[in-house]
């Protein structure tokens, strides 16, 4: 803790966890008389010992905690954060607004910094600038920055997320973002391995800060595209309740959140107690109020001589014999020859978003016992449920691992074959009802330790943190397919042998407790579904014990030249040891289920760590460098599962004069592969592709190679149907010989901060990124397409059909270092604030993103792809070249009003496995530029803050996108389903 003063302002420097807070410390009793008139003086900030600011993990002033909604000060300085953000501003009076500071920062290093001098990019974001968007999750606000790609996982996305919210980086992937919570590592989910977003309670935060550059260095693993810190609120001597509503303008989304808190200081101040606690309910929208998804389209709608609508498997069944594929009709007597009218539009019966409650409590406590030793504590929990729709059971058949009939062939003697003949059959089971997942989480994470000084500027932080999660997942309607067999008296001639033939035997019934003999021609009685449906329960576990030590000196000397400036270090040691195991239901993990199977995962590993940073400014105040400091980190990593490991990184950050700084910095990077990665057992889900034989014509000039490719295997690609189109179930896995993955990261930009134009900032970056290993699957597209076209026949050995039917059977896609990826590009942000009258202040806020380039090599040695600017095909993701959000906000004294624009380039469809340079086509559709508006408007009534606001003010509908699912892609369009959304929110301070 190191304490400056001068004539205008007192700041308390600080550090908390490897260096990711943001600390400021105005005379906080000053603060507090211009916001909470009635709150008691914080006499902690004017006490001599320091420890204070450290064990606060540099709260900003608790003015800025009072209430969710701060309002820039209308009179006097502020404080400023040079940053990315628009609204850094909080209300300060007295001593420590004549003349303003800014705030002290550590981000991205473990001694103390502005941001403004920082030489790594961060974009800080206020709690009122997340509050303002009517965001109910932090995903949710984290969504419409640039710098967050759309391979993460959202509420918009509703199979197989269990109601989850995780965010990436860069699109470099949620595995290679770092989450921390005050700095420290924090409790992941065991469905994702990530950290659930969706579990925090959003009234909570105080900020977020968002390193833009690789973090391996100081963080560890998983810190490669960059790190969040979530910032949140603690040391309050006050009380809070808020409330907001909203509703979309169609009736639906409805979203009600209550959050409050209490906070006590005791013996003089020298220690506190604050509790938290919210809770948040969302319901979930269903595609079919919709109309740009109500139906699901597995092509690009202009192309009418092609279009394909839904699943070709119906409700009534479908029945494949030597004469044809035949159809009941809607009379129930008799059959007619199977059209594209008859396929079944599954989007009238799926959620488009999820439904969510949330309910979170907090507890945070220290005490200053003396300068030199603060115990302190936090306890974290949260209970989370989601649930969501899917259409009903389709069947074809068993799915891997169960030996069970791969396809359902009525023999031709059984007494309700009419045919006269062996009939395949397919149906999908409306009498089981629509297949409903019900997600439970519990994420606790508890931490104690002791920070103060040990002599001379030497200030520690000793903690210890012990995460648990634990999901509880169930599926109604998926089928038990053993029991369905029963039904219709059928059994297999050989049991171990899933190809085995199929016999007519109403015995397997009669001997069995419930069954119903039924003819599979005609819908299940009552009685009979109730038999062979299943409800399966799905559990995952996740642990986390973290034992860490950091230790910092700011000033440890000065350099001996003249204009030298501080020598800072810092030092740390850790420990931590992550356990991950998931249970699948008996039933599914024996592939006895018509659902998607699984397999038995558990493992984990223990890691030791020490970090080393120094930091030295050689030069300050001469001339041509006004400030001149170079910055050099170390990591040493010994894993129990890869051994040992080095990282660094360094950094230069030169301003020449007060008005421009230059700052470059190089680095590398490490992630070892995640337990799931490792050793997740094999399971079954469907992958959004196309069967390259029932799309031979699409291939342009290769179509001649998959029609030959699918002709070998009995195939006619001229009268093939797929029985699943848009949707390949696909065998996933994890692989313990897997190599960590390794990789480069710099930046080079400018900061700029003239003095004749004041409250202006603006920075520009260039960053690039280098991954070497990359752990990932492949694309299942990418797969059939290497396999069909002949670019790569080795693929062919992960592919298998059923042999009855030649439908795809599964497609073989475990972990695998399939490559490397290389992105670049370059950011551009922009804060202004201007004082047009003593009572109105405007600020202009941008964060703009341009992608140069993002290639990827699917294989080792292979052809390198450029996505950028590229849609994937059917996957939802996608590179934009171009990204924006930009913020205005004007400020009338009490009054505030807030425009938000967001800004999606366009982009053409692309499905990475062929050459991006080919005509338009199938999977090569252009989608639009999309700019979506934002309102807000806040007034504040002495201790009462009101808000209300509009998002996707102009009702702005996403692009089509061919996903199989919804007609759009969640992770880059997904603030756009709900349409136009009003909320309102109050709250009050006592």
């Amino acid at each position: 803790m190191k304490i400056i003063r001068n004539k205008r302002r007192l700041l308390l420097v600080s550090t908390v966890g490897a260096g990711l807070v943001l600390g400021q410390a105005q005379l906080a009793h000053a603060a507090q008389s211009a916001t909470a008139p009635s709150h008691k003086t914080h006499k902690r900030t004017a006490r001599k010992t320091t420890p204070v600011a450290a064990r606060n993990q540099a709260t900003t002033a608790p003015a800025a905690s009072a209430a969710p909604l701060v309002r820039p000060a209308a009179q006097g300085a502020g404080v400023r954060s040079i940053s990315a953000s628009n609204d850094t501003f909080a209300p300060v009076s007295g001593r420590g607004a004549r003349g303003g500071s800014e705030n002290i920062v550590v981000t991205g290093s473990a001694l103390s910094t502005s941001n403004n001098a920082n030489a790594n990019p961060v974009q800080i974001v206020t709690s009122k600038q997340i509050l303002q968007t009517g965001a109910t999750t932090v995903g949710d606000y984290l969504q419409r920055l640039p710098s967050v790609g759309s391979s993460g996982t959202y509420n918009s996305q509703t199979n197989g997320t269990g109601g989850s919210s995780c965010v990436d980086l860069r699109n470099l992937g949620q595995n290679r973002t770092l989450v921390l919570i005050d700095g420290k590592r924090t409790t992941l989910n065991g469905n994702n391995s990530c950290v659930d977003l969706n579990t925090i309670n959003v009234y909570q935060v105080q900020s977020i800060e968002i390193l833009k550059d690789g973090g391996s260095e100081l963080y560890g693993a998983d810190a490669v595209a960059g790190v969040i810190n979530i910032k949140m609120r603690h040391d309050l001597n006050d009380a809070n309740i808020t409330v907001r509503g909203g509703i979309t303008d169609v009736g639906d989304g409805q979203t009600g959140q209550i959050s409050g808190y209490k906070g006590w200081n005791f013996d003089h101040g020298k220690g506190n107690v604050t509790l938290f606690g919210s809770y948040m309910t969302k319901s979930g929208i269903m595609q079919r109020n919709r109309a740009w998804s109500r139906n699901v389209q597995i092509n690009d709608p202009t192309d009418a001589s092609d279009l394909l609508y839904g699943s070709s498997i119906p409700t009534t069944g479908k029945y494949f014999t030597d004469s044809g594929t035949y159809i009941p009709n809607a009379s129930g007597t008799g059959y007619h020859t199977a059209t594209s009218a008859d396929r079944y539009n599954y989007g009238s019966q799926q959620s488009l978003t999820n439904s969510l409650q949330n309910s979170t409590l907090s507890f945070d406590a220290h005490y200053d016992v003396n300068s030199h030793f603060t115990p302190y504590a936090n306890f974290q929990y949260s209970h989370r449920t989601s649930s969501t729709t899917l259409a009903p059971e389709p069947m074809t058949g068993s799915i891997y691992p169960s030996n069970l009939p791969s396809s359902l062939v009525i023999p031709a003697d059984a007494p309700y074959n009419t045919f006269g003949e062996d009939v395949l059959m397919y149906k999908r089971y409306g009498e089981w009802g629509n297949r409903r997942t019900e997600t439970a989480t519990d994420t606790y994470t508890a931490i104690a330790g002791a920070k103060g000084e040990i002599t001379h500027g030497w200030m520690y932080d000793l903690s210890y943190t012990y995460g648990w999660n634990q999901v509880t997942s169930q599926m109604s309607g998926v089928g038990n397919y053993a029991k369905l067999l029963q039904e219709y008296g059928l059994q297999q001639v050989d049991p171990t042998d899933s190809s085995s033939a199929l016999v007519y035997n109403p015995s397997v019934c009669q001997a069995s407790a419930g069954c119903v003999l039924s003819d599979p021609f005609k819908p299940l009685s009552s009685a009979a579904a109730a038999y062979s449906n299943y409800t399966s329960h799905d559990h995952y576990y996740y642990q986390l014990r973290d034992l860490n030590l950091r230790m910092h000196n700011n000033h440890v000397a000065t350099m001996p030249w003249k204009g030298g400036g501080d020598l800072g270090f810092a030092l740390g040691m850790e420990h931590r040891g992550e356990q991950l195991a998931y249970h699948p239901d008996a039933v599914v993990a024996s592939g006895d289920t018509l659902t998607n199977s699984a397999s038995y995962t558990g493992g984990g590993f223990n890691v030791t760590e020490g970090y080393l940073e120094g930091k030295a400014t050689l030069l300050r105040d001469v001339f041509l460098a006004k400030d001149l400091t170079i910055d050099a980190q170390g990591r040493y990593s010994s894993y129990s599962t890869f051994g040992g490991t080095k990282n660094w990184k360094a950094s230069i950050n030169w301003a020449p004069i007060r008005d421009i700084r230059f700052r470059a910095t190089i680095g590398s990077s490490y992630r070892q592969p995640n337990v799931y990665e490792l050793y997740s057992g094999g399971s079954l889900g469907y992958a959004s592709a196309t069967d390259p034989c029932a799309q031979a014509s699409s291939y342009g000039s290769l179509s001649a190679n998959v029609v030959a490719n699918c002709a070998k295997q009995g195939i006619n690609t001229s009268t093939f149907v797929a029985a699943n189109s848009g949707q390949v179930p696909t065998l996933y896995g994890g692989n313990a010989s897997l190599k960590p993955e390794t990789g480069r990261t710099y930046t080079i930009g400018t900061v700029i901060t003239p003095r004749w134009v004041p409250g202006l900032s603006a920075s520009v970056e260039y960053w690039h990124y280098t991954i070497k290993n990359m752990i990932s699957y492949l694309s299942s597209q990418y797969i059939l397409d290497q396999c069909y076209t002949g670019a790569s026949t080795n693929y062919c050995n992960n592919i298998t059909r059923v042999s009855s039917t030649s439908q795809l059977n599964s497609v073989t896609d475990y972990y695998a270092n399939i490559g490397g990826l290389r992105t670049s590009g370059i950011d551009f942000d922009l804060d202004y604030r201007i004082r047009v009258t003593p009572k109105d202040v405007v600020t202009l806020g941008n964060n703009f993103q341009q992608l140069i380039s993002y290639l990827q090599q699917n294989e080792p040695g292979g052809q390198w792809y450029n996505y950028a600017g590229r849609l994937m095909y059917q996957s939802g993701t996608g590179q934009p070249r171009v990204r924006d959000y930009a913020t205005v906000n004007w400020q009338h004294g009490n009054w505030g009003v807030t425009y938000m624009m967001k800004y999606t380039g366009g982009m053409v469809w692309n499905n990475g496995s062929q050459d991006l340079s080919t005509a338009l086509g199938y999977g090569r559709y252009k989608t639009p530029g999309v700019f979506s508006h934002d309102l807000t408007i806040d007034y504040r009534l002495n201790k009462w803050t009101f808000q209300a606001g509009v998002n996707n003010l102009f009702d702005k509908q996403p692009p089509f996108v061919a996903d199989a699912s919804t007609n759009s892609a969640a992770g880059l369009y997904g603030d756009l389903y709900y349409g136009r959304y009003v909320f309102l929110q109050a709250g009050v301070n006592f």
